[in-house]
């Protein structure tokens, strides 16, 4: 056997999945899947590890394993579900419309933001000092109500001086990690660089707990070999290196499930789908390279500022939550929750419990929803208001009637303020449960799905339904996540624009015939579908859509065959700024330098582009990269030499497979 051997892993919000590749003969050896343990995650990789190992029998030597390749929904779905460790931004230089634009406090109320006075104007001069001693008051004044910093200053990315200077203030005061926004992207807009500095500190925790499971799960197998994260590029990164920059695997799961979609399928031009737990991904393929974003990766409806595949994410997965709006329609997502039936495969108690909520008769709303501790064990609480505390007491690991839990507003309220930290689990119909009703998921058993349908009905109709009703609302519920899957498909097609008209609702809704008209509506390249629930819904979506949906082998897990089959790369762009008086400003790093001739500061700027992304992918893990570089210049009027620049623009990428 060759002895380059790579599993790939994915941790979603439902399953974690693992895949071993062959590098050598550039095949799949096998694969698996296990729930995941959001209490404890090494549990879940372990045994998707082990089970993917254990699948080959003897033919492997786990010495033969040279890389563990990692990639992860936890940073998406944490942006998609408004969840995360508590931080406080740092805003140096704002004004009043900056922090407004900023989105910080609309997104998340109550966290602390810090505005003190410094930054630089677009030259990279200081237009004052920074105020330490404000800075020091007001980082005393909130370190025990979170957990990291994010510090963004006005055009750090001309001069980092004052973010790096509030860092050291940060690090004497607490142990807080700090992220500086002039680290994560190099463009000039100070509000979102700030929001997206601020989503990177509210996930470090996260993505620091993967990489630990993770390295717990491979000691506990005696595997060695070097570890990767797939970043939002598709690309990989040394562990180490991910674990202070975690918002980098914003649409990891999916970049990974783009690379694999490509892998597995043949195909060069596509567009992929990958419908998964909690989000439904979509994004494309042509002549065999994806798109990236070049304004930033969109997630959950915030335009960030970090580099990822052009994708669209969408919070749909078979685990919604389903509920009902003022008038009884369907809301499906964009919240997870765990499905009745999966709960019930693991607690059979359920059953009984659902049985229990529909002898009652008030409630309502209230009836057929559980909470119940993350599976793998429970995590910390500290610092958590006393009415959540109180509330987090009454959880254990098994199940309880949220009923007898929401008690109150105010516990309804510290509920669902503790499913956003991740502190325990709700549990309720999904499109999962339709499925297994309908029979076209067999995962896990449907008769708790069953009694949660006749809640759900119930409460709707105010009547217990027959058998027929029951199959009906289960369809009403696949068909509405299908029409919700193929509006995605179209406006990843045709772009968002006519997305509200009749048309488009008369083919997502499988209908197709608008007045005394037909409609159809079809992308002209192929669907590459994967993802876990993706055989439920897409072969009906290729009905309404009218075209080709792609379900290849191992399809299921394609995100972990992806993670294990990227390359680690690092972009850099450096820019070249003439005044047209002789003076040249070169910018990119976090630093101005000024020239006096446009070629010495190109040739600078070319060297300084190419040394900070061959170090950045050394770091990364890059085994000797190879260098491409990209120049456009801009001429002043009747200038032709270097010397006559108005502006030029760098791009070095180092390339290289994982060392």
């Amino acid at each position: 056997m060759d002895k380059r051997l790579i599993i790939g892993i994915d941790t979603g919000g439902t399953y974690t999945d693992a895949a071993v590749i062959d590098a050598g003969q550039q095949r799949i050896l096998s694969s698996a899947k296990a729930i995941t343990t959001k209490g404890d995650l090494s549990v879940g990789v372990g045994e998707a590890m082990a089970k993917a190992v254990a699948a080959l029998g003897n033919s492997i030597d786990l010495a033969h394993v040279k890389l563990v390749c990692v990639s992860t929904t936890l940073a998406t779905n944490a942006v998609v579900e408004g969840h995360g460790s508590a931080a406080g931004a740092i805003l140096i230089g704002f004004d009043d419309a900056m922090v407004v634009r900023t989105g910080i406090a609309a997104a998340f109320p109550g966290q602390p933001i810090i505005r003190v006075g410094g930054g630089h104007n677009h030259n990279g001069e200081p237009v004052e000092q920074l105020d330490e001693a404000a800075l020091e008051q007001a980082i005393l004044a909130t370190k025990d109500s979170v957990s990291a910093y994010a510090i963004a200053s006005t055009f750090a990315v001309r001069n980092s001086e004052h973010e790096e200077q509030a860092r050291t203030v940060v690090a004497k005061l607490c142990s807080h990690p700090a992220t500086l926004s002039s680290e994560l992207s190099q463009a000039l807009d100070a509000p979102r660089r700030a929001l997206t500095a601020l989503l990177n500190a509210r996930l470090i925790s996260r993505i620091t707990h993967l990489i630990e499971a993770v390295r717990a799960a491979m000691t506990r197998m005696q595997i060695s070999a070097k570890l990767m994260i797939v970043r939002g590029d598709g690309t990989l990164a040394a562990a180490d290196a991910v674990a202070a920059r975690p918002i980098e695997t914003v649409l990891s799961g999916p970049a990974a499930s783009l690379v694999g979609a490509r892998w597995i399928s043949g195909r060069q031009d596509f567009i992929m789908s990958d419908i998964g737990g909690t989000t439904t991904d979509v994004g494309v393929l042509l002549q065999g390279r994806p798109k990236v974003a070049p304004e930033g990766a969109e997630v959950g409806g915030w335009r960030t500022m970090v580099k990822a595949i052009d994708l669209r994410t969408v919070g749909l997965g078979g685990d919604s939550e389903v509920q009902f709006d003022a008038k009884g329609g369907l809301i499906i997502g964009p919240q997870r929750a765990v499905p009745i039936a999966l709960l019930a495969a693991r607690f059979p108690e359920v059953v009984d419990m659902l049985r229990g909520d529909l002898a009652e008769t008030e409630g309502g709303s209230l009836l057929g929803k559980f909470v119940v501790a993350p599976f793998g064990g429970t995590l910390s609480s500290t610092g958590l208001p006393e009415r959540e505390q109180q509330i987090l007491q009454m959880i254990g690991a098994r199940p309880l009637a949220y009923r007898k839990v929401a008690v109150s507003s105010a516990a309804q309220r510290a509920v669902s303020a503790l499913r956003k930290k991740g502190l325990l689990q709700f549990c309720c119909f999904t499109p999962s449960d339709a499925a297994c009703v309908l029979g076209l998921q067999d995962n896990w058993p449907a008769d708790a799905s069953r009694l949660a349908v006749q809640l759900m009905v119930r409460l709707r109709e105010m009547k217990m339904p027959d058998e027929p009703r029951i199959l009906d609302f289960a369809r009403e519920v696949w068909g509405k996540t299908v029409a919700l899957s193929a509006r995605v498909i179209l406006e990843t097609s045709f772009g968002p624009r006519d997305r509200e008209s009749q048309a488009w609702t008369a083919v997502c809704e499988g209908d197709g015939t608008l007045g005394l008209g037909r409609v159809s509506l079809s992308p002209r390249i192929p669907i590459v579908a994967v993802g876990g629930p993706a055989h439920v819904y897409y072969p009906e979506v290729a009905r309404r859509l009218g075209c080709e949906v792609v379900f290849a082998p191992y399809h299921d897990v394609a995100n972990a065959v992806g993670a294990a089959a990227g390359d680690v790369a690092e972009r850099v762009t450096v820019t070249v700024e003439g005044d047209g008086n002789g003076s040249y400003r070169v910018h990119g790093t976090g630093h101005t330098e000024v020239f006096g001739s446009g070629a010495v500061a190109l040739a600078r700027a070319i060297a300084l582009a190419q040394d900070t992304a061959l170090a950045a992918a050394l770091t990364r893990g890059a085994a000797a990269p190879q260098m491409h570089l990209d120049v456009k210049k801009i001429f002043l009027p009747e200038g032709r030499d270097d010397d006559s620049l108005l502006t030029a623009t760098i791009t070095a990428e180092a390339l290289g497979q994982p060392a």
